[in-house]
């Protein structure tokens, strides 16, 4: 086992959701220096930015976690885009990795590149048997070709590149943006503003029909950060919690714990997404030790929490955004 500390670690996306934990994760490993660059002052989908960034610093490992992601209406709006930048920056991130030498790269993939009727649970070695779901398919594959960069520089180059599979992650400091957030933050801000303004129902995507498994962002964080002490390995590892939720359940459980004692309304002429969504934990487990800690309900109440602690905030900054 590779220990972190004294190491100089290049975080990309350090400063969003999972990146922020990743961030609080290794620094209580004890590393040396962490680094995040800002998009606003360096474009990863840029060669030469990205170059500058791995010049200056030299970091010891990278994890590339910066990802252009959104729930299903953002990926419906923006195809292109979400292929383009993913695609863009982790190309650049492992080119660079390549030419400054640096010793390891941990990227993170997405649940969304297997395809759209994998077996449940999801096991690693059924990415390629398939399409993904149609609508979160460009970010998909543009995640899941990095693995495929990530192997063939191994097998070229000699580089330690390894991929982790998170499944849908959520905790505090999630997107709650409604018109781009994924579906637990979404759910949890209808419920909760729903309930502030005395409406008597919410509606919500699709049929209920769907399940999904979930991981409380600072388990995925850590996962991250062992794979980055402890595994070497060319082959994809998934990351989640190993459980199975509907919609339909996963709605109620979310309006019970926010307190909104309305109806919900299935919008049917909303897209489902991929009808179900559970993975295989045991290459995570076995390979670096890693095993989902903390229960659904605690990640649920610490992300409501959070999202009431910080509603008029987040309020003001849309409401900011979007003022002539």
């Amino acid at each position: 086992m590779a220990t972190l500390e004294g190491r100089k670690v290049l975080v990309t996306g350090g400063s969003g959701f999972l990146g922020s934990h990743v961030v609080e994760a290794l620094r209580a490993r004890g590393v040396g220096e962490v680094v995040v660059p800002r998009s606003k002052d360096h474009d990863l989908r840029d060669a030469a930015q990205c170059d500058a960034v791995f010049r200056e610093h030299r970091p010891d490992l990278v994890m590339h976690l910066a990802a252009s992601v959104g729930g299903i209406g953002a990926n419906r709006r923006h195809p292109g885009r979400f292929f383009y930048d993913n695609m863009a920056m982790g190309l650049n991130v492992l080119e660079s990795a390549r030419v400054h030498g640096t010793a390891k790269v941990v990227v993170a993939g997405t649940i969304c590149a297997y395809p759209k009727f994998t077996p449940v649970p999801f096991r690693e070695d059924d990415l390629w048997n398939g399409y993904p779901e149609e609508t979160n398919a460009p970010y998909g594959i543009a995640k899941k070709s990095l693995l495929v960069m990530a192997q063939a520089y191994r097998q070229e180059y000699g580089s330690n590149f390894v991929m982790v599979f998170p499944v849908n992650l959520f905790g505090p400091r999630d997107n709650f943006d409604l018109e781009d957030s994924h579906v637990i933050p979404a759910m949890i801000r209808k419920f909760i503003d729903a309930q502030a303004r005395g409406e008597s129902y919410v509606t919500l995507w699709g049929d209920g029909s769907p399940t999904r498994e979930f991981l409380f962002v600072e388990d995925c964080a850590e996962g991250l950060a062992l794979a980055a002490e402890r595994y070497d390995d060319p082959d994809p590892v998934n990351l989640g919690a190993g459980f199975e939720i509907s919609m339909r359940e996963l709605a109620e459980t979310i309006a019970r714990a926010s307190g909104f004692s309305g109806e919900v309304r299935w919008d049917g002429t909303r897209p489902n997404g991929q009808p179900r969504r559970m993975l295989d934990v045991e290459r995570a487990r076995e390979r670096f030790g890693f095993t989902a800690r903390t229960p659904f309900a605690e990640g649920l109440r610490r992300t409501i929490a959070w999202y009431r602690e910080h509603r008029d905030a987040i309020a003001a900054r849309e409401t900011a955004r979007t003022s002539p």
